[in-house]
């Protein structure tokens, strides 16, 4: 048994997107989340500044003695996860990027033709692609950036005109010229737009990693003994830069149980 916090982070408010399954299944962990919302988005940024960014907050999250870290970003899963855990040997440390890729590998159908949207980062890295195609080289992967995408979510401007027209902008051509069957949803920031995604492609099939990373985090503290016992969790979240949208997030994943919730300002030159 352990009763330290399991520590998540992202560039901003998409990694909140994880937290609720992990809630549900996982009731008596505690939880410290670092949102780096001043400097949102990670994935127009260098491979070297993202890392950098990442290395600041898992020594953060390190310093709050957390018992793993979930990088609950595709970005940094994707470009930086090997140089988070030599740099913290100490903690376990896991991605979102490989959980996303086993409901892809447990769902997808033969011969499908597989989309995988996700920031300019992401994408240019290869990761997503590579690891389905390891796993299942019966699919076609094809992958596109979507960079306006988390600027508008972080903004809350989601459920609108705007939004619907930045989707249609990048995912029209795309899905018809590929002939995309199912769509890997390669950022936690997008799950918040999911549901306009599925209304206007009503035909496809939407996948997401919530629910596989909080299965990934369950079997990784049962490895090293170290879920948590019977008791009330207390929860802490962190933002570089406090939003209406984040507040607004964070009290819609909890729940009604606003006290178990607490929020703080970090800012990345406290660091």
């Amino acid at each position: 048994m352990d009763n330290r916090a399991i520590g998540f982070f992202d560039s901003g408010v998409g990694g909140l997107t994880s937290i609720p399954p992990v809630l549900k299944n996982l009731p008596y962990e505690n939880i410290i989340y670092y949102g780096d919302t001043a400097r949102a988005p990670y994935g127009s940024k260098s491979k070297e500044t993202i890392e950098y960014f990442s290395s600041e907050i898992t020594d953060f999250l390190a310093k709050h003695d957390v018992k793993m870290i979930v990088a609950a970003c595709n970005t940094v899963s994707a470009t930086c996860l090997d140089q988070l855990r030599t740099r913290h040997p100490e903690i376990p440390i896991i991605g979102v990027v490989s959980p996303t890729v086993k409901v892809a590998e447990k769902t997808c159908l033969s011969g499908d033709h597989v989309g995988v949207i996700a920031t300019r980062a992401t994408v240019k890295s290869g990761t997503y692609a590579k690891k389905i195609v390891e796993k299942r080289p019966d699919l076609k992967v094809f992958s596109t950036a979507c960079p306006a995408f988390v600027p508008l979510i972080e903004e809350g401007i989601v459920k609108n005109r705007i939004m619907d027209l930045t989707i249609q902008y990048y995912l029209d051509s795309f899905i018809k010229e590929n002939k995309i069957r199912d769509l890997i949803l390669g950022c936690t920031h997008y799950p918040l737009i999911e549901e306009e995604i599925a209304k206007i492609y009503p035909d496809l099939r939407i996948i997401s990693s919530s629910a596989e990373v909080s299965r990934a985090v369950e079997l990784e503290l049962k490895k090293i003994d170290g879920l948590a016992e019977p008791r009330k969790a207390e929860h802490l979240f962190f933002a570089s830069d406090i939003s209406n949208h984040f507040i607004d997030l964070l009290w819609r994943i909890s729940e009604g149980n606003r006290d178990a919730f607490h929020v703080g300002i970090f800012h990345g030159q406290e660091f």
